[in-house]
């Protein structure tokens, strides 16, 4: 499929999920790539942790790739560049901020000679083929959040990344009105907009709000203070700074991603004013009421240094009387995580406050009244909605229909969409999906070892081995052992009889090894499925005695 005098728009990650977003353009025989994410895997991939986008179809036609445009240095938007960028050839283009980001993750898996990584200066502009780019300052929850304002020979493109309102930013200068004014003045064909927080009746909230909130809250305790925030938040990491510093507090950091991201701010020209910091040890013998730490962990993580320290496995305590603040939002699907977290600091006596009893977070996506007034500013011909699930944008397309947009168009990952020549509709459905990265190997996120693996989460597995003599007769007795299996008391009882079924469908005489093996397994089966009721996994081994 190669893009004709034509206007192509192709998620392949971020249309229907929250997360992994892959956006591409096409036109006039080119692609250009926006973001390069990932996601975070879930029960449903058992032994996995990170979920990377399929990019078959781009790959097959990666010579008219002409390369990948970063909007800001989130994980759902650079995180699988160290993993898949280096085989689709091409250069990456970044601000700043974003860059030093990318540059690490690329120096951590011996990359960084085989990517070619081009720094763009805040506000800049670029020419990739027939398209040109312009970065254009957005709020949002990390710095250097940008939008991407897009020429084409059919038109031109806001895709707004992730943004905000926020009259208060501490870090950066996002666009003002006027300015979004001044494109839409010089006419938008599209609008590909953040769909996250379509359904909240209140915008966002402001930055220099949360700063109010968490200062009256780390005032009011009288032991440690332990605030967790998203990593990446270089905004909250500057007010957390200002807190520390305004309640005479010395700061403690816990999370080598925050090490990382607090190096990055600093050398991008951010956190200038960030106060020193102590290690672990030295903060453990400051009295309790003078210390403030800042740790990873807030989304419940099992490795971070919140759990290690609400399970007592890690230097920095926590006792009866210190407050934990949960400086972030709880994302869908990680409640039973954080719920074991606050229990177990619960069940230590801390003190834990979250976004429900004070204002210590706000979110770095658009409610419903700025995507309005972005729709004011921007007035595009037609809206697209991206970075949601399928309920969230089809709800903003509702809502840009009801404040003028005159065309929006609700699409999936894999639907190829022509924004132009005329009236924008879905033209063919392309490959997309997903891949696992599965220890240091990528896999099908459904292909056999991750589904061989939910059988075996599901249903257990049992070995059998069965020792046969050159005529095919049984010698011995078969020898079972299980894994997973909900026998438990009954263990021994369920063995004795699995062997005697297997050893019955093993004929007097010789028989094919692979008919064999299949009787035997299905004899297992039916004796672990008539004691337990699951299907278990059999894998049958015949020995030659």
């Amino acid at each position: 499929m190669k893009p004709k005098d034509e206007l192509l728009f192709l998620a392949l990650g971020g249309s229907g999920e929250i997360g992994m977003n892959v956006n591409l353009y096409g036109c006039q025989g080119k692609w250009v790539m926006v973001d390069l994410g990932l996601t975070f895997a879930d029960p449903n991939y058992p032994g996995v942790d990170l979920i990377l986008p399929d990019l078959t179809f781009i790959e097959e036609r990666r010579k008219d790739l002409l390369g990948i445009v970063l909007t800001h240095g989130h994980e759902d938007h650079i995180g699988a560049i160290p993993y898949l960028a280096a085989d689709l050839g091409v250069p990456l283009y970044a601000t700043p901020f974003t860059a030093s980001l990318i540059r690490l993750k690329l120096e951590e898996e011996g990359l960084a000679k085989e990517v070619k990584l081009h720094v763009i200066e805040n506000e800049g502009s670029f020419e990739l083929g027939p398209f040109g780019f312009r970065y254009m300052p957005l709020a949002h929850s990390i710095p250097e959040g940008n939008a991407l304002l897009i020429e084409t020979p059919h038109g031109r493109i806001f895709h707004t990344g992730d943004w905000k309102l926020d009259e208060r930013p501490l870090l950066g200068v996002p666009s003002t009105p006027e300015e979004l004014t001044a494109v839409g003045d010089q006419g938008v064909l599209a609008l590909v907009c953040d769909s996250t927080n379509v359904f909240n009746d209140q915008a966002s909230g402001s930055e220099g709000d949360v700063r109010t909130g968490l200062m009256q809250t780390v005032e009011s305790a009288e032991g440690r203070v332990l605030v967790t925030t998203f990593a990446s938040n270089a905004a909250r990491l500057q007010t957390l700074g200002e807190v520390a510093n305004a309640t005479g507090r010395t700061l403690c950091v816990a999370g080598r991603s925050l090490d990382r991201i607090i190096g990055a701010a600093k050398a991008a020209g951010y956190l200038k004013d960030f106060p020193p910091t102590v290690d672990w040890d030295a903060a453990m013998r400051l009295p309790r009421r003078d210390v403030m730490i800042l740790a990873t962990g807030g989304q419940g993580e099992a490795r971070a240094a919140l759990a290690r320290i609400a399970f007592d496995s890690h230097p920095i305590k926590l006792s009866e009387g210190d407050m934990v603040v949960f400086s972030s939002k709880q994302i869908p699907g990680n409640e039973i995580a954080i719920g074991r977290i606050q229990n177990a600091l619960a069940h230590s006596g801390v003190i834990m406050v979250t976004d429900r009893q004070a204002e210590v977070h706000v979110s770095g996506h658009p409610g419903r009244p700025e995507l309005e007034a972005m729709y004011r500013w921007i007035r595009p011909q037609i809206l697209l909605p991206v970075h949601g699930e399928r309920r969230h944008m089809a709800e903003q397309a509702r809502l840009g229909l009801a404040n003028g947009v005159p065309n929006a168009v609700v699409q999936s990952n894999g639907d190829l969409l022509r924004l132009a020549p005329g009236k924008p509709e879905i033209i063919g459905h392309q490959e997309s999906g997903r891949l696992v990265l599965d220890g240091d190997v990528i896999l099908p996120a459904d292909g056999q070892t991750m589904n061989e693996r939910r059988k075996l989460a599901l249903h257990g597995q049992i070995s059998i081995a069965v020792a046969i003599d050159g005529k095919g007769r049984l010698v011995g007795h078969p020898t079972l052992r299980t894994q997973g299996v909900p026998v438990e008391e009954d263990k021994d009882s369920f063995l004795a009889e699995a062997a005697r079924e297997a050893a019955a469908v093993v004929p007097k005489g010789s028989a094919e090894a692979d008919a064999l093996r299949e009787r035997v397994r299905l004899a297992v089966r039916r004796t672990a499925t008539r004691w337990t009721g699951k299907k278990p996994v059999v894998d049958v081994l015949l020995i030659q005695a």
